[in-house]
């Protein structure tokens, strides 16, 4: 059957987006639904009942991942997958992983629509967790499924409150049986608003994905010796603020010196006492180091420790840096790559490549079966953000793109 001239239902799409977006709605346009809290179930029942009412099979697993299945005309074959999550940062946006779930349900719908038969089945999928607001790790369903974590430490996170992950998929009926793992697939596709500046910047509709940045955690702390802010002269200080600084900016100079996917970042610092006339005896922060493969990664990371040990030579303040997580980077399969490059040419959208910056769960995917992703610009590239937002048409076009890349690997039926 020719499927060249396919294409989805955009205001179907945009509205399943609305619908959704309407549990855990804020009074700013945003989302709260954060994962196994009772809205999560009420967005998780919406789509499942989306699923069945397109004739799709239901399978949860044990840590909540779900999936649903369009049957193909060979069931031996491993389903072509896409999908993504719908928990939502705690001041999150509507498009945030809903529009990766929801796309991919457009695409089913579609096919029910025009009554395609695909050879391999194509299933939806909503992972659990991956935004980590209420529970770590982040990634949480998807690393399990991957085998990146195990599944009693995952049951074993809690929240602020105490209560564990085991106890609240019981309790929102999402605490399936199929062991994490255990569910085959040929490929995934994850289409997802980009949450960054580029795509917009560069007037581009669909962002090739070919890979997502690696990154590097570090905890650091400098400890001096508060003191009196008036009666210490600066030659007999130990500023532990003033030697953080001057780490905090080599982090910063390290992202600069390796375009153009270094990043360099301190997003947290807490200061000890914290008081406007004490010179600070102690500071904590975070780094984050982030760029495309292993080798320029590896060289941030031995720049940083090497700049933190000459600093505390040269000042006789303690320095403390300690790698705290690493997320290896992720080259996405070629062949994925490929058919989203191939059915973008095919569609006509304007597109460049974009390496993604965030973590996605189609990481831990790309573990187990070739993956691939679909950009789409979101708006001023604000994301994590109640304001954040998408252009319908944006939607539907990667929607599409999505659409005819999973029909190359799921390979339609010829009548």
């Amino acid at each position: 059957m020719q499927t060249d001239a396919l294409r989805i239902n955009g205001s179907r799409l945009w509205s399943a987006i609305m619908e959704l977006a309407q549990i855990g709605a804020t009074a700013k346009g945003g989302v709260k639904r954060l994962a196994l809290t009772e809205l999560d179930k009420q967005g998780r029942d919406l789509v499942v009942g989306w699923g069945k009412q397109a004739g799709l099979s239901i399978t949860v697993d044990q840590i909540g991942n779900v999936f649903m299945r369009r049957e193909g005309t060979n069931p031996a074959l491993p389903p072509i997958v896409s999908g993504s999550h719908i928990d939502t940062q705690p001041t999150g946006g509507k498009f945030d992983g809903n529009y990766g779930v929801l796309a991919a349900l457009e695409v089913v719908r579609t096919l029910n629509d025009h009554k395609i038969l695909t050879e391999a089945p194509i299933e939806v999928a909503f992972w659990t967790n991956e935004e980590g607001s209420r529970f770590v790790p982040v990634m949480m369903g998807s690393g399990v499924f991957c085998g990146a974590f195990s599944l009693d430490t995952a049951y074993a996170a809690c929240d602020t409150e105490g209560k564990n992950v085991k106890d609240e998929l019981q309790g929102i009926g999402y605490l399936g049986r199929q062991v994490p793992g255990n569910h085959p697939i040929g490929a995934y596709f994850e289409a997802h608003i980009e949450q960054g500046p580029v795509l917009e910047d560069a007037d581009k509709v669909i962002g090739v994905v070919p890979a997502v940045m690696g990154l590097s955690w570090y905890d650091c702390v400098v400890t001096g010796m508060e003191a009196h802010a008036g009666p210490t002269p600066m030659h007999l200080r130990k500023d532990a603020l003033q030697v953080a600084t001057k780490i905090m900016q080599e982090v910063v100079n390290i992202g600069n010196r390796y375009p153009p996917y270094g990043r360099g970042t301190v997003g947290m610092v807490q200061v000890f006492p914290n008081s406007r006339n004490v010179i600070p005896g102690e500071v904590k922060f975070s780094i984050d180091l982030r760029n495309i493969n292993d080798e320029l990664l590896n060289k941030m990371h031995e720049e940083i420790l090497a700049f933190a040990e000459k600093i505390a030579v040269e000042t006789g303040l303690k320095i403390h840096t300690e790698r705290v997580s690493y997320y290896p980077p992720c080259p996405f399969h070629p062949e994925c790559v490929d058919a989203v490059r191939s059915a973008t040419a095919k569609l006509g959208y304007s597109n460049m490549d974009v390496v993604s910056g965030a973590g996605h769960d189609a990481i831990y995917a790309a573990r187990l079966a070739p993956a691939g992703m679909i950009f789409v610009p979101c708006k001023d590239g604000i994301s994590h953000n109640e304001i954040e937002d998408a252009r319908a048409d944006h939607l539907e076009a990667g929607c599409n793109v999505l659409l005819h890349a999973m029909l190359e690997r799921a390979k339609v039926l010829v009548n």
